[in-house]
């Protein structure tokens, strides 16, 4: 590799909006997020629920009950 052509590669510190804190080497010093691997969903195993009430009953209102002409 050439000399003096590459950024210098240093200890990172990544801060997370949930107050962890993950050291790790990168070319930027400080690094925030808004979420990691300690709050998302996908590794905790908790899943945030997304309100989806009414979506039924909107599809039931706009088209009616499509089950009925089917039999």
């Amino acid at each position: 590799m050439k000399e003096g052509i590459h950024p210098a590669y240093a200890a990172a510190k990544i801060t997370c909006a949930c107050g962890s804190i993950i050291e790790t080497r990168s070319t930027v010093a400080d690094i925030h997020v808004e979420i990691c691997s300690a709050c998302h969903p996908f590794y905790t195993g908790k899943q945030k629920l997304v309100d989806t009430a009414g979506r039924v009953e909107r599809f039931k209102r706009k088209f009616g009950d499509t089950r009925a002409g089917q039999r």
